[in-house]
C-alpha cells in the first residue's frame, strides 16, 4: 500500500503530461483542418489570386529613416549567430533593450528608438530567425534556452552588464525568462501585452477563450503548412493581423501607413523569412510551466484592454509571480500591438516607471 501511494504523484503526473499532449496534438490537428479548408475555398474562389506573391527586391525608405537609429550587426562567439539591430542614443549611455513579437522585426518600436534616445543607448533587436539576423534551419536552435542565451550574449557583446529591459508580445515571454534566470541583468522589466509564463500556461487550459485566441500557437506545431498559409494570396494573413477591425492597429490610436506594412511585407516575403519566427513557437510546449518563476525586479506591465490575442484576466493574475514592485497599466480601447497604436500614452508611462523609486515588496 505504501509503495502504490509513492508511486501515485509520479502516475499522475504521467496522466496529466499525456491528457496535455493529447490536447495539443489534437488541437493541431482541427487547427489544420480549418485552414486546409480556408485554403480550399481560396483556391476555389480564384487559384491565380491564392498564388499570387508581388516581388519585393527593395526595402521600403521607412526602413532606412536616419531619424530612428544607425543599423549595426554583432556576432555572438558561441553561436557563431550574427544579429541584427537599429540603435539610437549615444554610446555610454544606460541601455535599453527592445524585444519585439510575431510578426514583427525591429521596426515595431520605431517611436520608442525616438522617444528614449535622449537619455539611452536604444537598442532594438531583430531575434534569432527574423529579418536580418541569422537565422539556424533546425527548430531545435529556437528552444526557449537558445532565446534567452542570446540576450545574456548580446548584453557582453555590446559592453553592458544591465539593461531596462522592454518585450512585447513574444519578446515579453523572453523578457520575463532573462528577468527569472538573469535578475542580475535587469535594472527594470518592461512587458506589453504578455502576460508572466506561468499564468500563460495555467490560464489556456483552463479557459476556452484563451485557448480558442492561441489557437496559432497549436497551428505553428505542424511543419511548413502554417509559412504556406502566410504567404497565399501576397501575404494577406500579414496584411489582416495589422489592418483587420477584429486584430488591427489603429482603433483610437494611431494606424500603419501604407510604407508601414509595406515594411512588414518585404521583410517577412524574403526567402525562408518566415521559418525562424514560427519556429520560436514550435518548442513551447516542451519547455513550459517553468521550474523557476519568481521575479524579483520592478516590473511595469502594459495592457491593451482589446486585445485579440490575450484575455485581461490574465494580466491581473500575473502580480502574484513578481515579488518586488508591480504596476500594472490597462488601456481601454487599445488593441495587441500597443506600443505602435499608442505610443505617446505608453511612452509616457514608461517615462514615470523609469523615472519613479521602487521599492521591494516586504
Amino acid at each position: 500500500m505504501a509503495r502504490l501511494r509513492d508511486c501515485l504523484p509520479r502516475l499522475m503526473v504521467t496522466i496529466r503530461s499525456l491528457l496535455f499532449w493529447s490536447l495539443v496534438y489534437c488541437y493541431c490537428g482541427l487547427c489544420a483542418s480549418i485552414y486546409l479548408l480556408k485554403l480550399l475555398w481560396s483556391i476555389g474562389k480564384g487559384p491565380a489570386q491564392t498564388f499570387r506573391r508581388v516581388a519585393r527586391e527593395h526595402p521600403p525608405a521607412c526602413l532606412n529613416d536616419p531619424s530612428l537609429g544607425t543599423h549595426c550587426y554583432v556576432r555572438i562567439k558561441d553561436s557563431g549567430l550574427r544579429f541584427h539591430y537599429v540603435a539610437a542614443g549615444e554610446r555610454g549611455k544606460p541601455l535599453m533593450l527592445l524585444l519585439h513579437g510575431f510578426p514583427e522585426f525591429w521596426y515595431s518600436w520605431r517611436h520608442q528608438l525616438r522617444e528614449f534616445k535622449c537619455e539611452y543607448r536604444v537598442v532594438a533587436l531583430d531575434l534569432r530567425g527574423y529579418g536580418e539576423t541569422d537565422a539556424p534551419i533546425q527548430r531545435e536552435n529556437y528552444k526557449l534556452d537558445c532565446l534567452i542565451t542570446d540576450i545574456k550574449d548580446i548584453l557582453d557583446s555590446l559592453g553592458y552588464s544591465k539593461c531596462v529591459l522592454i518585450g512585447h508580445d513574444w519578446g515579453g515571454m523572453i523578457a520575463w525568462l532573462i528577468a527569472i534566470c538573469y535578475p542580475e541583468v535587469v535594472v527594470k522589466l518592461i512587458v506589453i501585452n504578455f502576460p508572466h509564463p506561468n499564468v500563460f500556461t495555467e490560464y489556456i487550459l483552463r479557459h476556452p477563450a484563451q485557448l480558442f485566441k492561441s489557437s496559432y500557437y497549436y497551428f505553428f506545431q505542424i511543419p511548413w503548412f502554417p509559412e504556406f498559409m502566410f504567404s497565399i494570396n501576397d501575404f494577406k494573413a500579414l496584411k489582416h493581423l495589422f489592418t483587420s477591425h477584429s486584430t488591427g492597429i489603429g482603433r483610437k490610436g494611431y494606424q500603419l501607413t501604407t510604407e508601414d506594412l509595406e515594411a512588414y511585407i518585404y521583410v517577412f516575403s524574403q526567402p525562408g523569412a518566415l521559418s525562424g519566427p514560427i519556429n520560436h513557437y514550435r518548442n513551447i510546449f516542451s519547455c513550459l510551466p517553468l521550474k523557476h518563476h519568481l521575479v524579483a525586479t520592478p516590473t511595469l506591465l502594459l495592457w491593451g484592454e482589446k486585445d485579440a490575442f490575450m484575455e485581461a484576466e490574465m494580466a491581473e493574475v500575473t502580480k502574484i509571480y513578481v515579488k518586488n514592485y508591480f504596476r500594472l497599466t490597462i488601456l481601454s480601447e487599445a488593441s495587441h500591438w500597443l506600443q505602435q497604436e499608442q505610443p505617446d500614452i505608453v511612452n509616457k508611462v514608461i517615462w514615470t516607471f523609469l523615472k519613479e523609486e521602487t521599492k521591494k515588496k516586504d
